[in-house]
Parts: structure tokens; sequence; C-alpha cells
């Protein structure tokens, strides 16, 4: 009997979400210096790709470039920067980080370079609003 999926405590804290995925649960980060989004496989006790099913890993990389392809479009993105670190959150999630040559932290990394600014009420609803009606294959719960 499988256990019921949990979300990293850190990324409930951080993220507001969005809706889901055939695999993938897609939260944003409450940052609004930059669209960040981030996938995260439904799949307990998973830190890396690798540990996937083949079928999985097929499916996480349809979902992210999904993702991607149409947060660049929404976003008129100059690059999407995606990666899956996991240094301080052991549970796999795959950021998806809408980048422009002139955000304040280009061309570096966005990690730990400034602190977070939360989304307002009315940025966090437009947001939402504007990603959900990009990506026609997310559910909502």
């Amino acid at each position: 009997m499988s256990t019921l999926f949990q979300l990293h405590p850190r990324l409930q804290q951080d993220c507001i979400r969005i809706g889901r995925f055939e695999l993938c649960q897609l939260l944003m980060m409450d940052d609004s210096q930059y669209p960040w989004f981030i996938l995260v496989p439904e799949k307990n006790e998973i830190k890396e790709i690798y540990q996937l099913s083949n079928s999985e890993r097929f499916t996480l990389s349809e979902e992210s470039n999904y993702l991607a392809e149409n947060l660049a479009a929404l976003f008129k993105a100059d690059k999407i920067n995606i990666a899956a670190i996991g240094n301080l959150i052991p549970q796999l999630h795959i950021h998806h980080i809408v980048r422009y040559h002139a955000d304040k932290a280009w061309p570096a990394p966005v990690w730990g370079k400034y602190t977070a600014i939360p989304y307002t009420a009315e940025q966090m609803t437009n947001t939402v609003s504007q990603v959900k009606k990009q990506l026609i294959n997310l559910n909502y719960e």
C-alpha cells in the first residue's frame, strides 16, 4: 500500500500550489523578483531524477519542457533556468526560473543572491491566473 504524497515543509512554506500535471505538482515560489516555478514529482522518498522509473523520467521531461516552453512564451523570457539542486530540500524538485538580461541577479544564479520579496495578493492572483490560462494541460484540485 502506497503512502500519500507529502510535500516537503520548506516547499509548503515558500511556495504557492498552482495545480498538477500527470506526475508533478506545480508550485510558484513566493518571490516576486522572478517568475519562478517548481515541479515536484509526487513520489515519496525520491531525491534524484535517476530514482524515477524510465516512464516517470520521460513524463518529468515532457512536463518540464511543456512548462519551460509556456513560461518562455507567457513571460517573454530571455532565458529559462532549469535546475534540480536539492542541497537544502532533499525532496526531488525542479526549478524553472524566468530570467531577463535586466533582472537584478543577471547573469548570476538567483539562489541566495537577494532576499525574497513576496507577491502582493493582487500580484499573486494575477500571476497565477495568467499561468493557469497558459497551461491548458494543468489540473486544478
